[in-house]
């Protein structure tokens, strides 16, 4: 699972944070974690833009989800998609909120920096188009951790994703 956090909602929007979880679908079960806060300098540096509506959002968001942008050490966008690439194996199949969000902003910054996507465009999985068959899961599911932190958003979304999955491959 792969979440982002942004400064913007279009395509080549600056990406702030990384996170990712692997996980078995069927049982919900995380392994390995990756996360990283990015320097958003280097972002616009690389050609990536930010937005006066979502930096207005991120500034009505949370103290906790504020703060752990600007806590620790952010990595230059470069360093942020190598160590990512390090995290992600090619065979692995990759969930995000669309091909066009999390993982199209990933794939566009990796192209503005010249480097080659970790993942094969067969192995995108989306999140949005799995809970479209029980949106239900997703409301009613209760959050834990900091809302909009990417690695807790991603732990969320395995919750539901896997709700989702057994509920649909019931026999």
């Amino acid at each position: 699972m792969i979440d982002i956090e942004t400064m913007g909602t279009k395509s080549f929007s600056s990406i702030i944070s990384i996170g990712a979880v692997e996980f078995d679908i069927e049982s919900g079960k995380t392994g390995r974690v990756f996360y990283c806060n990015v320097d958003l300098q280097s972002c616009i540096d690389a050609g990536l833009v930010m937005d006066a509506d979502t930096v207005i959002w991120w500034m009505k968001q949370s103290e906790l989800a504020r703060s752990k942008l600007i806590d620790g050490g952010a990595l230059k966008l470069k360093e942020a998609l190598s160590r990512f690439s390090e995290f992600i194996k090619s065979d692995n199949k990759v969930w995000g909120n669309s091909a066009r969000f999390d993982l199209g902003l990933l794939e566009n910054a990796y192209s503005r920096l010249g480097m080659d996507v970790p993942w094969k465009f067969w192995n995108e999985r989306d999140v949005r188009t799995l809970v479209s068959f029980h949106p239900d899961v997703k409301k009613n599911l209760a959050f834990e951790g900091i809302q909009h932190d990417a690695l807790d958003d991603c732990k969320h979304q395995i919750k539901y994703c896997s709700e989702i999955w057994n509920r649909l491959n019931k026999s």
